[in-house]
């Protein structure tokens, strides 16, 4: 009797808006890389990181556009080999962060590296817990062809008490842990739903 092929692990790209060290929105991509890793078999979510892209400028593109500079090109193929996306969008004046945009737009030239993949967000701030950046992205989506999850959303009150996260940005918290988990479960049927199609 033959063994039965090995179900092909579902590639998280987790994308942080933040580029600083202690981000609470990168606190919340690595506790859902370890939430996959102890409890949700069959998903890996992989940091991809976005600080060494240029900032865009088309300047730089080359070969009639088809070809970019080494860090945009890595990019690009980290995204292109991924089957879904999660996320980390702080929010800035009431948008999503600079690189962020930057990176979500460096993917988007010549041939879109994000088109017809399903997607999450996660996001940590004051007042509404990044909410806002969370729904100008899922506007930029709909150009890019990116298909989010509608539910559960995850928009976390980072300074309130107690603390969520500590010094290091760590999620310290169990029960935003335990809503992590239910996006990255929702996230994993919505994958796997568009792949059968």
């Amino acid at each position: 009797m033959e063994a039965a092929a090995a179900k092909p692990v579902l590639r998280v790209a987790a994308i942080c808006g933040s580029l600083r060290k202690a981000s609470y929105n990168g606190g919340l991509l690595r506790a859902a890389a370890e939430v996959c890793e102890e409890s949700i078999p069959g998903m890996r979510v992989e940091h991809v990181d976005i600080s060494a892209l240029p900032l865009i400028n088309t300047d730089l593109e080359t070969d009639g556009g088809a070809g970019f500079p080494p860090a945009v090109e890595a990019f690009r193929d980290s995204v292109r080999q991924a089957d879904c996306f999660l996320f980390g969008s702080p929010e800035f004046n009431y948008s999503i962060a600079t690189p962020l945009k930057n990176a979500l737009d460096w993917a988007s030239r010549g041939k879109n590296c994000w088109a017809d993949k399903p997607a999450a967000i996660v996001s940590a701030g004051g007042g509404f817990g990044g909410g806002r950046s969370q729904y100008h992205l899922r506007q930029i989506g709909v150009f890019l062809d990116l298909h989010f999850i509608n539910k559960p959303e995850l928009c976390v009150q980072a300074f309130q008490q107690p603390p969520k996260f500590d010094s290091d940005g760590n999620l310290i918290d169990p029960e935003i842990r335990e809503r992590i988990k239910k996006v990255l479960l929702s996230l994993q049927a919505f994958t796997l739903r568009l792949q059968k199609d």
